[in-house]
């Protein structure tokens, strides 16, 4: 692995990441007792049996889980990871010591700025290109050989651990409450790692596809791409205009293409992940 500019942002962000993941367990969760799933949920568990401080906890669990994904890990990838681990142990247990944090009495509160904050880190981690540790490993092997979102295999994995753990301490409020913790979590994740994108994936099918084409470049200022095809019995050729427009001007969008062909058909979709830009003329 190579130490480059991009290796220097990544550690960086993965510091950062992993800054607000220590804070989210040792501010938010672990005072009002809520079990959040991977590496930390299992960590507090440990603390809360054994008197283990909670950062000692998680690395010990992590060790193993890296072992046995070491596999499917590239070198640059588990040297960040390994990182990860260890600063994420260490912010753990200095922010619980030295750190007086005021007391958060609503439980409403702590589920979901702890969710919100343990999001934003493993988020940042993971868009690092490296592992927070525990279940966001065994995501990024599924994630990797799958369409699944890291986010959403996280939460899934997650919430077998917090349902787990309701069976054996009898405490089922307190794993409702971490179940909404956990979403909130995989929610921020995926808008950090795919990027928070407001655009939308439009398919319009007309027999006027040329006037809307110089419609939509020249009131929305976007480009797009025209792609050809037949209906299913292959009897009629028919164009289609695929384009990315803002969420706010989808409306609009839907106007202008009616207003030129009331017989369109236009369907849209969301933009989960995007590279590149659309706002383009074509000369």
């Amino acid at each position: 692995m190579n130490i480059n500019k991009t290796e220097v942002k990544n550690i960086l962000l993965i510091t950062l990441g992993s800054v607000f993941l220590a804070s989210g367990v040792v501010f938010f969760l672990y005072p009002a007792k809520i079990i959040t799933g991977g590496t930390p949920g299992l960590g507090l568990i440990a603390h809360y049996l054994t008197d283990i401080s909670i950062g000692k906890a998680m690395l010990a669990i992590n060790i193993p889980l890296l072992l046995l994904g070491k596999k499917y890990l590239d070198i640059g990838f588990l040297l960040r990871s390994v990182y990860s681990m260890i600063a994420t142990s260490v912010f753990v247990d200095l922010l619980v010591y030295f750190v007086d944090f005021p007391e958060i009495k609503s439980l409403l509160i702590a589920t979901l700025y702890g969710g919100v904050t343990v999001g934003i880190g493993v988020g940042l981690i993971l868009k690092s290109n490296a592992s927070a540790g525990g279940t966001t490993i065994i995501a990024r092997v599924i994630a990797s050989k799958t369409q699944l979102k890291p986010g959403r295999v996280i939460v899934f994995l997650d919430a077998l651990i917090v349902i787990s753990v309701g069976f054996i301490f009898k405490n089922f409020e307190g794993v409702l409450w971490s179940i909404i913790s956990i979403y909130v979590s995989g929610i921020v994740i995926d808008k950090i790692v795919t990027g928070a994108v407001s655009e939308k994936l439009a398919n319009i099918v007309s027999n006027k596809t040329d006037e809307i084409c110089q419609a939509i470049l020249q009131q929305l200022g976007r480009d797009g791409t025209i792609l050809q095809g037949q209906n299913l019995s292959r009897s009629h050729d028919k164009s289609i205009v695929f384009v990315v427009v803002s969420a706010k001007s989808v409306i609009q969008l839907r106007e202008l293409v009616l207003a030129i062909d009331k017989d369109a058909l236009i369907i849209i979709m969301e933009a989960s992940e995007m590279m590149g830009t659309s706002r383009r003329f074509v000369g």
